[in-house]
């Protein structure tokens, strides 16, 4: 068996835990757990990267980490050896557990790129578009991370990982990220101080100022702890899910590509070439005039007024 494409393997998984949640939630007075169309629209984007994952495997993934991997770890006297001089990794349960370690470091740099450079953003916005936070919006992937993803993580065979036991690691970790996406799992005590847990991720998928681009990480929570990128749910906070600029619509192409749309709306608008460049590669939000601002402006002001007006409800800057 093929244990590289989780998403194609982990299918029937990933369907029977959704329909028992789904039928769960609708058996217990939950009914605004799920909405049909938005399930439906998550799905159609679930079973495109099921069907597109293969493909890009192949001639992406396998292609760009054998490359690497060939490259920087030749074979020199029968020994396949690392060109900084040392023998390129085995197979031994440490390495693993090693090559796991920075699966999760180089996941996170990954995720956070995805929310602080907008055209990255504008392909991962489709997994933060439902307003519902349930395991069906687990699948709710965009099909573009597909093309750019590998290149984050080539860093790895470079440095000796063997190929397999890379991909391998991506599909553990893309097995976690499934799960957390549930609200009926409750704060975990002890766990909560390693792992990456289910409320982290709901903090994660909130549109609420306080909560936005936090809590990047896998399995781990440790570098957002270190980045300065964690936070805790705060059970006084009435969570609000999804994205500020959510593009209003159940139909998947819209879904996949708003935010590429209304990358090439503020290009075409912007007089400098170095505007234009802001739009494409700064952080979502940003603009030349302040008429749009990023996440850590709309931060910095809700601090400015929390700090001012303790007991007053904040309006969310468009």
């Amino acid at each position: 068996m093929d244990f590289t494409n989780p998403l194609v393997y982990g299918v029937p998984c990933f369907i029977a835990f959704i329909l028992l949640e789904l039928t769960y939630s609708k058996t217990h007075g939950h009914d605004e757990l799920y909405v049909w169309k938005d399930l439906m629209a998550s799905g159609a984007m679930g079973i495109g990267s099921a069907i597109l994952g293969p493909l890009l495997k192949v001639t992406v993934l396998i292609v760009v980490f054998e490359f690497t991997y060939e490259l920087f770890n030749p074979i020199v006297d029968g020994v396949r050896t690392n060109i900084m001089g040392y023998k390129s990794f085995g197979y031994a349960w440490y390495v693993w557990l090693l090559c796991q370690l920075a699966d999760d470091f180089t996941y996170y740099w990954f995720h956070r790129a995805n929310h602080e450079i907008r055209i990255l953003w504008a392909a991962h916005i489709v997994h933060h578009s439902s307003d519902n936070f349930n395991l069906g919006t687990a699948v709710r992937n965009g099909w573009f991370t597909l093309l750019y993803k590998p290149f984050f993580y080539m860093w790895m065979p470079a440095i000796g990982f063997p190929v397999e036991m890379v991909i391998v690691c991506l599909a553990i970790e893309s097995l976690w990220q499934f799960q957390l996406h549930s609200q009926y799992v409750p704060k975990m005590g002890w766990i909560e101080k390693i792992f990456n847990t289910h409320t982290m991720h709901q903090v994660h998928h909130s549109q609420n100022v306080e909560y936005l681009d936090k809590n990047h990480g896998g399995f781990l929570n440790i570098f957002d702890k270190i980045f300065g990128t964690w936070k805790e749910l705060d059970d006084d906070i009435e969570v609000k899910f999804g994205v500020i600029h959510a593009p209003n619509s159940y139909n998947p192409i819209v879904i996949l590509t708003h935010e590429f749309k209304d990358i090439w709306a503020d290009v075409k608008k912007a007089k400098k070439f170095s505007h234009k460049l802001m739009y494409i590669f700064g952080p979502p939000g940003w603009s030349p005039d302040g008429s749009t601002l990023t996440v850590k402006q709309q931060q910095r002001l809700f601090r400015e007024h929390k700090s001012q007006n303790p007991e007053a409800a904040f309006s969310r800057p468009n």
